[in-house]
Parts: C-alpha cells; structure tokens; sequence
C-alpha cells in the first residue's frame, strides 16, 4: 500500500491495521497515527494479541523494509491471509511529509538531553570474531568441509582456473553408488561416502590422490535407510578426519568412525532421524569432539561425541523440526560457540556444556546454508530465498534485537552456502540462478548477475574463494568463475559434463570434484 493511500485512508477512518516492528525508541520517536506497536522480534511469540484480527487487512512497516518483510512472513505463517507492506515504510512516510504521532516521553526525554547536553554513550569495543579454521598439520589439506578455513576460503596460489570434462584433468576414476558427499582430503588419500541399493547399504571410499586409484571401501553397520527427497539422497552428509580416524554421518544408522586403512573404529547410534527430506547435516570436528545437529519431528537434538570413542559428552534438546545445515566453531574474543543455522533462529552453544548461550530470530522456514564468518559478523543465509542475517555473536539470550547488524530480506541461497571474501559476502540465489556480491560490513549490495539459464534449485556446491576469484558450481557442472571485487565481472565458464551437487576439495594446486559417478582431479 502506498503512503498516499493509506494516510488517505486514516484521514476517512477506514484504515486497516497498521503495524509497527520498529524498536520502541523508533515507535516513541514518531509513527504512523493509529498504528499498533508490535517489535519484530516479538511477533513470532506474541501473534495471538492480533489473532482478533486475523480476517483483517494488516499493514506492516519498518525504517525501511527488512524487519517489516520478517514479521510479514510470521504472521503469513499463522493464518493472517490479508498482510501487506507500507511502499517505502517510514522513511518514504517522513519524506512526504505525512503526520506523525510522537509520544509523551519522547518529547520530554529529548528535550532533557538537549537541555542537558548529553549525547549517546560511545559503544564499546567489539571482541575479534573469527572462524575455528583446522590447525596442526590438517590446515594443509582439505579434512572437513568447505576446507581448513571451514567457509571455503584456500589459501595459496597455482589452482586452474579453467578445464572441461578433457581439458586439465590430472586423473578421472568411477565413483560407484550414489552420494552427495563432499571429498575430503588428508595426505595422499581422499575419503567421500556412497549408498547402494536406495540407502540400504551405504560406504566409506577412500582414493589415492596422486593417481585416484580406489585403495578400500568400508560398509558402515546395518540399520533402516529412511526417506529421503530424490536430490538429497543417502550419503549427502560430507565426512571429517583428524588423520587418524575418519567420522561419518548415516542419518538413521548414527556417527561411524573408520581408521584411515579402512577398520570400523566405533559405531553411535543417534535415534531415528524423522525429517522430511532426509538427514544432510555434516558433522564438525571441534577439539577432540565430533558436534551434529539433527533437526527433525521427533528429538531435534545437537549434541557432542568423544572422538576417540564415540561415546557421548553432551546433548541438548532442540525445537526446531527440520534443517540440514552444519554447525560451526566460531572463537568470539577468548571464547568459543558452536553456531547453528536453523529452522527460524540461530543459535549459539557452549562447547563444553552443550548450554544455549544465545539465540537470534529471523531466520525462514527451511534451512540448508551454513554459516561464515568475517568482519566481527556471522553471516546466516536461509530459503528459499529468504533472509541473510549479519550477527554479532557473543551476546546473552535473545540477541534480535540488539546482534543484528544488517539484514537482507530476501534473495538468499536455498541451499549454497555463502562465502565471505576480502571485504565482500558472496550468495547465490539458487531459484533464480543470480548471484549477489555484499559489502560484508555493511550490507551495502554492490552488484547482482546472474549465472547462466535462470534455473529453480540449480545450485547445491557452496562456493570457493581462492587466487582472486570466486567460483560458483551449478547442478549441471558448469563452474561460473568470478573476479573477486566490488564489479560483476564474469571471466569464463567451465564445464565438466555431468551432474554436480557436491562441493570440491582444493589442496596443493588441484581441485577434487566429486560428480554423480566420477570424481575428477583438476591440475597439474
């Protein structure tokens, strides 16, 4: 609705109703006559005082858009069938000079600084925020996903940036099975999983990386395969290593952990996964601990496993009833927290304990993206084509209010992570094929382009940031190579001929993709 035609409206006495998702202080300090004050962060949790109101025309704002599109979609999600936004919220409202209402202690309490004259308190200093990345000898390969630096950023210079199906390749060998896994690698051996038979058997493979050769293949232990979605499938959870054991993810059959020669280690059943597409979530390699999420209908869980012996340290009962995202390390000043993107929220936990430190709403109904950090933010991005959220981590409670230090409303990967690059977040909207490049700090969106034929759901690989330039993988195998910056600017194509949904491993010049029945070595 147009400001023009809603003022028009409250000056006939037919408005409809108007919400305000602002702050208090925002409200206090001047809002649209006869608007009910309702915070963002609040509506989730506080819906039923408008629930008389249901079969009404709602009319929501904000400063200016993306608080106003959150609160917008929970209130959709509760059967408000009439919800629409004021164009161009309460900055376009101020620009055109329309009434404003101001409340009694704002004028006071504005006079009184002034008269007193007292500004805001400077803020104090922000705590180093950065990514648990690998150490020790494993920081010069690729033993979990997205690499040593967890968020797909490799270090280093010497990787092609150019190969097709024939052009560049070092070695291609078959993958047997089915998976979306993602490669790993520590040493001279890769290590992905596969299912056979519709998930009634899935495997730990490992290949030799100077020539591909296939040096074993484990069986994990009988158990129920489950549904999954077509795309999703029984071997999509990517495994880690510390180089001496080899930790898997099965969904229903539990964490698996094998030896580097092949040799069952350990087996932790976790419970019946009861998750509409399937169990996906990789699991994290913290310290001696093996940390996984599981969302799903039935004991939404994450919970911490001893390495060496699989037996259980810590676990933590969750709400949320679907998401396949991974957790992540992330040290805030002299702490660390375990961050999960998920189902409506992001939430922060203590590593030693388990215990919930922080929670930040506004997250969409389903998640798959995983969370990168930069800048002193978390960046959480969730579908389809939902919200991306800038988080300072390291507040106490409910930090959505206070921790977010911008948002984007909407255009966000379904299912891609995001990469954080130099100064900028990279994010694919995989509905529409479309690539947007982010200012990290601020927000502020420098370009857009779009990658190929516009496809719905056409990416699954999460990017990967290295010699500077950004490279996004679609389904089909086309690699779209990027010059990293504040230009859009696409240096060429690169296409392997078959079907990819993993992302690659990158380790000393060479690119491991794993596609839907090879997997291919790029380089020297």
């Amino acid at each position: 609705m147009s400001p023009e035609s809603l003022a028009s409206q409250i000056a006939d006495g037919q408005a409809p109703v108007v919400l305000d998702v602002r702050s208090k202080k925002e409200f206090d300090e001047g809002h649209v006559p006869g608007a009910i004050h309702l915070p963002f962060w609040r509506v989730g949790s506080q819906w039923h005082t408008l629930a008389p109101l249901r079969e009404n025309p709602v009319v929501v704002y904000c400063g200016h858009g993306p608080r106003a599109y959150i609160a917008g979609a929970a209130l959709k999600r509760r059967g408000f069938t009439k919800v629409s936004c004021l164009e161009g919220h309460m900055t376009k409202w101020k620009q055109l000079g329309l009434p404003v209402v101001l409340t009694l202690m704002a004028l006071i309490s504005g006079a009184s600084l002034v008269a007193q004259g007292l500004s805001p308190a400077g803020k104090a200093p922000q705590p180093d925020v950065r990514m648990v990345d690998v150490e020790g000898e494993g920081a010069k390969y690729w033993p979990v996903w997205r690499g040593p630096s967890g968020q797909g950023i490799v270090t280093g210079a010497g990787y092609p940036d150019t190969w097709s199906a024939t052009e560049t390749v070092a070695w291609k060998k078959p993958v047997g099975g089915r998976g979306n896994s993602s490669p790993i690698v520590w040493g001279d051996r890769i290590f992905l999983t596969t299912a056979y038979d519709g998930g009634r058997r899935v495997s730990m493979l490992a290949f030799r990386r100077s020539d591909g050769a296939q040096l074993w293949e484990t069986f994990a232990p009988e158990g129920e395969a489950g549904w999954v979605h077509q795309k999703n499938g029984h071997a999509s959870a990517t495994p880690v290593t510390d180089g001496k054991l080899v930790y898997a993810s099965f969904g229903n059959r539990g964490l698996v952990a094998f030896d580097v020669n092949g040799k069952l280690a350990w087996h932790r059943e976790v419970g019946q996964i009861d998750n509409y597409h399937g169990p996906a979530g990789s699991p994290l390699l913290y310290k001696d601990r093996v940390i996984l999420f599981q969302d799903h209908r039935q004991g939404a869980f994450v919970a911490a496993f001893d390495a060496r012996t699989g037996k259980q340290v810590w676990k933590t009962a969750r709400t949320a009833n679907v998401g396949w995202g991974t957790p992540v390390a992330v040290r805030v000043g002299n702490h660390d927290e375990i961050v999960v993107s998920s189902q409506y929220a992001v939430t922060a936990y203590d590593p030693d304990t388990g215990k919930e430190l922080w929670r930040c709403d506004g997250n969409s109904f389903e998640v798959i993206p995983t969370p990168v950090v930069g800048h002193g933010l978390v960046f959480a991005s969730s579908g389809r084509v939902g919200p991306t959220l800038a988080i300072r981590p390291g507040g106490k409670g409910d930090v959505t209010r206070t921790h977010v230090a911008w948002m984007s409303p909407k255009g966000s990967p379904f299912v891609p992570s995001p990469l954080v690059y130099g100064d900028y977040l990279y994010t694919v909207n995989d509905m529409a094929s479309i690539v947007t490049c982010f200012e990290a700090a601020t927000g502020k969106v420098m370009w857009q382009g779009r990658l190929g034929v516009a496809q719905r759901e056409g990416f699954s690989a999460s990017p990967v940031g290295v010699d500077g330039r950004v490279f996004f993988t679609n389904d089909q195998g086309e690699t779209f190579v990027l010059r990293a910056g504040p230009t859009f600017e696409l240096l060429r194509t690169n296409r392997i001929g078959e079907m990819t949904l993993a992302s690659p491993a990158l380790v000393d010049g060479r690119w491991y993709i794993r596609t839907d029945r090879s997997l291919f070595a790029i380089g020297k």
